[in-house]
């Protein structure tokens, strides 16, 4: 059943509000006291024997945040590795050893530097706030290491990161002890119980940072409310892939839930309430989080099709050939229903969901997404969601350079990695000029364009 624009107006305003933070109420416009250790715990970071080595300087954390949170996490992984020999050596190498390499192995750390930023901008200056939150940026980066390996077998995928998935290296491991179909669920098992393990790690840290009682509560309601959306956003997904559905509002709504809070949204919020941010500059991030969140999964999938794998790090294609129910996809099919456009509709009925999708095919939806205006009108949204999180952002009352080195973060977030570019239209539009009668006021947004704040 074709959407309408109109119910895709109202889902795509439904789909941008996500579950509020819980910021302490009753904050006032300005910062809160800075974070005392619960329990009479000292801001120390502890190694892995336990010993205490004095809390980080925030300052010098800014210098390289990446490299500081890859510290905790070897602080981090180092005590569960200790615990997990204790409790059972071949468990300990075979599977917990496998979590800590993938998780060392991360990415640029984006989730937790949006977290570090987001706290240095709301005035997190001591370092009790230091650790806590490298601690939370830890466990987020352990999160990532769930979500992605559970990903890996849902989707199938034998490749992360230019290197055998976790489910396929521990089959290949075993391949010689049982057949090929054997070995090959033994290692889904082990990726399942492995991002499980990645879990507990992370729940671990965050329940063990030491926050003051009304912080403690607001960053538990906040994860809580995280791993939930996530589980939400895979469901629809995968639900998605199943029944074939081209839903706009529906695309929408699972990548609001899988990524955008997920990404970013989240991790801004956890930013905030650590550094003891009041409730509006909360919010205003939150705002932004949402729209450069979902501004941010529209790209990953324009990436996924028009991308270059040697700047995005993974093949072409491989949610046309799953059948993922992206918004590129369901545009697209919408737009060629509307136009009559069969050979365009044939195409994509052929391809989505073909897991033997050939380059050559692969070039033909590519054709069929610029041909039916589905790429362009992408870039549109993606850029006017960009701008409306950036203004969101600009509003807020925030450190000035750390508000600088945050809105970096997010603006690149949504920048495209492809070999060419993004279509030359999409490029970011000169300032209008004054409206006279020479120079008419800009027509409005199309209607299936809507900000979060539409549906409010």
């Amino acid at each position: 059943m074709r959407p309408t624009q109109a119910k895709d107006h109202h889902s795509t305003a439904e789909s941008s509000r996500g579950p509020r933070p819980a910021a302490p109420s009753g904050s006032s416009p300005r910062r809160r006291q800075p974070i005392q250790a619960a329990a009479g715990a000292l801001p120390r970071a502890a190694d892995a024997h336990g010993d205490t080595a004095p809390a980080p300087r925030p300052g010098a954390v800014d210098a390289d945040v990446p490299t500081a949170i890859g510290h905790m996490l070897e602080q981090v992984l180092a005590e569960r590795l200790i615990r997990a020999d204790a409790l059972d050596p071949l468990f300990s190498r075979e599977l917990a050893d496998r979590v800590a390499r993938f998780t060392r192995e991360g990415g640029k750390r984006t989730r937790s530097q949006l977290l570090w930023w987001s706290m240095r901008a709301c005035g997190g200056d001591d370092g009790a706030t230091a650790v806590a939150a490298l601690r939370l940026g830890a466990a987020l980066e352990l999160l990532q290491t769930c979500a992605l390996v559970h990903d890996d077998v849902m989707d199938g995928s034998t490749l992360r990161r230019g290197r055998p998935a976790l489910h396929a290296d521990v089959r290949d491991r075993y391949g010689s002890a049982a057949s090929p179909a054997r070995a090959a669920r033994f290692g889904e098992a082990a990726a399942i119980l492995a991002g499980d393990l990645a879990l507990a790690w992370a729940d671990d840290v965050v329940a063990e940072t030491a926050l003051d009682p009304r912080t403690a509560t607001a960053v538990r309601r906040l994860w809580s409310d995280m791993r939930t959306e996530m589980v939400a956003g895979q469901f629809l997904d995968l639900r998605g892939q199943l029944t074939g559905t081209r839903s706009r509002p529906e695309a929408l709504r699972a990548a609001h839930l899988k990524s955008a809070l997920y990404s970013v949204e989240r991790p801004l919020a956890l930013g905030a309430v650590v550094a003891g941010a009041d409730d509006r500059t909360i919010r205003a991030l939150c705002s932004t989080g949402r729209c450069v969140g979902l501004a941010f999964q529209l790209r990953d999938d324009l990436d996924d099709v028009f991308g270059d794998p040697r700047r995005t790090g993974k093949s072409c294609g491989g949610d046309i050939r799953e059948g993922k129910p992206t918004y590129l996809a369901a545009l697209a099919v919408t737009r060629a229903e509307a136009t009559g456009d069969r050979p365009a509709l044939g195409v994509l009925e052929r391809a989505l969901g073909d897991a033997h999708l050939t380059a050559a095919g692969l070039d033909e939806v590519r054709e069929v997404l610029v041909r039916t205006g589905a790429r362009q009108a992408v870039e549109t949204k993606i850029d006017r969601l960009a701008a409306e999180g950036l203004r969101h952002f600009d509003g807020a009352s925030l450190h000035a350079e750390a508000k600088d080195r945050l809105r970096r973060l997010l603006t690149a977030a949504t920048v495209p990695r492809t070999a060419d570019g993004p279509p030359a239209r999409s490029r970011p539009a000169p300032q209008p000029a004054p409206r006279t009668a020479s120079h008419p006021a800009p027509r409005p947004a199309p209607a299936d364009f809507v900000t979060p704040e539409a549906g409010r």
